[in-house]
């Protein structure tokens, strides 16, 4: 059973800095995919960002520049360093891992962003 958890989330003001963790129960290597979306109230969940097993990494228009996404295999940890947060990344954050059979998900975490 694959499990994910995030962390890190919480209330920032504008222009501030939050880093995003997820935490995988065991390695990350079987998981071709991992990544960031995220869904704010009454949308759609979207795509943030997400990195490959060889990593390449893939960002939303909206936050390229401002986000990074990182992974620590030994760790089995994948990371979102959000910068230069604005209100409209107020959402929660859902870390997403990919393997060939299934998709898996964790609970969320919410940043909001006061202006």
């Amino acid at each position: 059973q694959v499990q994910l958890v995030e962390s890190g989330g919480g209330l920032v003001q504008a222009g501030g800095s939050l880093r995003l963790s997820c935490a995988a129960s065991g390695s990350l290597f079987r998981f071709y995919v991992v990544g960031w979306y995220r869904q704010a109230p009454g949308k759609q969940r979207e795509l943030v960002a997400a990195i490959t097993l060889g990593g390449t990494t893939n960002y939303a228009d909206s936050v390229k520049g401002r986000f990074t996404i990182s992974r620590d295999n030994a760790k089995s940890t994948v990371y979102l360093q959000m910068n230069s947060l604005k209100p409209e990344d107020t959402a929660v954050y859902y870390c997403n891992a990919k393997d060939p059979g299934m998709d898996y998900w964790g609970a969320g975490t919410l940043v909001t962003v006061s202006s």
